[in-house]
C-alpha cells in the first residue's frame, strides 16, 4: 500500500509522545513494505532538517517539510479571542504553504491511504478531499478538548482559567464538527474510541496504541534496588508541569517522613525558564534534558508518571514497563494501557495512599522485582510495533475492498 502521513510537527527526532506515536507507526507501516510519504511541519519547537535525518531512516520514509510559523502572537490570539469561533491552538496550524505542497504531492502520486496523525490536521480535509478520491484515516493521538477540561478543573481562578474554559468550548465544538469528516478512525486507545462514538463518531475505527520495538527495550532486574524514583516528560507540556508540582506538595514531604534517603529525579525537555529553582526541595534533583531517556531511565527502578489531566497514553509509561521500570501513576495517566494496579503497574490517585504505596513498594525488594517483571512482558505481549501495524494494514486493505466510506 501507499501511504501519505500528514503530521503538524516534525517527527524526528522522536523526543516527546506525539513525535514517538507518529514516526513508530511510519516505521512500522514501513517496515511491513509498504511505501511511506511523510509530510510534517517544520515548526520552531521541532525544527529539523530532511538532509540531517539519517539514511536508514531516509531510505525506509520519504520525509517532506513545510516551515509553519506556530509561535503564539498577542494580536492574533486576541483577534481570534473577538472574532473567531475557532480554537487559536488549531488557527496556528493552518498555513499556505503546507496545504500548497499538500496537493503537490496529491497531484503528483497516487496514495491509498491519507493518515492525519493528530486534531490539528482537521482543516486540511476539503483540500484532500478536492485532490485525492481514497480514504482519510484520522490517527487521533487523544481526545484534545479533554485535556483542556481537566486542566480547567485543577486550575486556579482569574483570567486564565476564564479564557481556558473558552478554549475549551471551542477545542470541542471544533472536534465534533469534523467527525464523520474522514472515512476511517484510529483511536490510540480503545476506550478513546468509545468517547469518538460518544461523540458522534460513525466511521470505522480501529485502535492502534503506541507500541515498542521489543529489541530495543534491554530488560534485566536489579539486585540492589535503591530508594530513588525518576520523572521524564516534555517539561514545557502544563499536564507535566501540573502532575510534578502535585508530587511535590502532597506526595513528597509524605514519602520523606517515612524513608529520608529517598531522592526523586526530574528530567525533560523544555523546562520553563527557572524551572530548577521551582522544584527546587529536598532530595530533589533536576536533570534537565538528558541526551538519551532511555539510558537515563536504566539507573533507577522506580518511575513516576504523576498526571491529573492529560488525555490519550503516556508513551513514557509504555517504555518504562518494557524496561522492567515499576511505575507509580495515576488512573488517567494509565489510562489506554490497560495495565493492573499491583500486579505490572501502581495505580493511586489519592496522595497519601500514592506516597504509602512508593514507601511499601520501596522497601519490598520481591514485590519489587515482580512488578518489574510482569510490566516489561506485558508490554512486549501487548504492544510490538509490527503486531500494530499489521492490523491495522488489514483493516485499511478491508475498506479499501469494500469501499466503505
Amino acid at each position: 500500500m501507499n501511504i501519505l502521513m500528514l503530521a503538524h510537527k516534525m517527527p524526528y527526532p522522536p523526543n516527546d509522545g506525539g513525535t514517538i506515536a507518529t514516526l513508530s507507526m511510519a516505521k512500522a507501516i514501513a517496515g511491513l513494505g509498504n511505501k511511506v510519504t511523510m509530510l510534517a511541519m517544520n515548526t520552531y519547537k521541532h525544527n529539523f532538517k530532511v538532509s540531517d535525518i539519517p539514511s536508514d531512516l531516509s531510505k525506509l520514509i520519504e520525509f517532506y517539510t513545510v516551515e509553519v510559523d506556530t509561535k503564539i502572537k498577542s494580536p492574533e490570539l486576541l483577534f481570534n479571542l473577538l472574532f473567531s469561533r475557532l480554537p487559536y491552538n488549531a488557527k496556528r496550524f493552518i498555513s499556505a504553504s503546507y496545504k500548497n505542497k499538500l496537493i503537490e504531492l496529491l497531484s503528483n502520486n497516487t496514495f491509498d491511504v491519507v493518515q492525519l496523525e493528530g486534531l490539528y490536521l482537521y482543516p486540511y480535509i476539503s483540500v484532500i478531499r478536492k485532490y485525492f478520491k481514497g480514504k482519510i484515516s484520522f490517527r487521533a493521538h487523544n481526545i484534545e478538548h479533554e485535556i483542556w477540561a481537566r486542566t480547567v478543573k485543577n486550575y486556579p481562578s482569574g483570567p486564565k482559567k476564564w479564557y481556558l474554559k473558552l478554549l475549551t468550548k471551542r477545542m470541542r465544538k471544533f472536534e465534533i464538527s469534523s467527525m464523520n469528516k474522514f472515512d476511517l478512525l484510529i483511536p490510540i486507545t480503545e476506550r478513546d474510541g468509545y468517547v469518538f462514538e460518544f461523540l458522534g463518531n460513525n466511521a470505522p475505527r480501529c485502535v492502534a496504541p503506541v507500541g515498542i520495538e521489543p529489541e530495543d527495550y534491554t530488560y534485566h532486574i536489579k539486585d540492589a534496588i535503591k530508594p530513588e524514583i525518576a520523572f521524564i516528560g516534555s517539561l514545557d507540556w502544563g499536564p507535566n508541569q501540573e502532575g510534578i508540582d502535585w508530587f511535590l506538595k502532597k506526595v513528597w514531604p509524605e514519602i520523606l517522613k517515612h524513608r529520608p534517603d529517598a531522592k526523586f529525579h526530574i528530567a525533560g525537555r523544555n523546562a520553563p525558564k527557572n524551572y530548577e529553582f521551582t522544584v527546587k526541595k529536598q532530595n530533589v534533583v533536576f536533570h534537565g534534558e538528558v541526551e538519551n531517556a532511555m539510558e537515563y531511565l536504566d539507573k533507577f527502578t522506580f518511575m513516576v508518571v504523576p498526571l491529573l489531566s492529560g488525555s490519550g497514553m503516556r508513551v513514557k509509561i509504555i517504555e518504562g514497563m518494557a524496561k522492567g521500570k515499576v511505575v507509580f501513576t495515576t488512573a488517567i495517566g494509565a489510562e489506554g494501557i490497560n495495565a493492573e494496579h499491583s500486579n505490572n503497574i501502581f495505580i493511586e490517585n489519592n496522595p497519601d495512599k500514592f506516597a504509602k504505596t512508593i514507601v511499601q513498594v520501596m522497601s519490598d525488594s520481591t514485590l519489587s522485582k515482580s512488578v518489574s517483571a510482569n510490566a516489561s512482558k506485558f508490554i512486549r505481549d501487548n504492544f510490538s510495533n509490527q503486531q500494530i501495524a499489521k492490523r491495522l494494514m488489514q483493516f485499511y486493505q478491508t475498506h479499501i475492498n469494500n469501499g466503505v466510506k
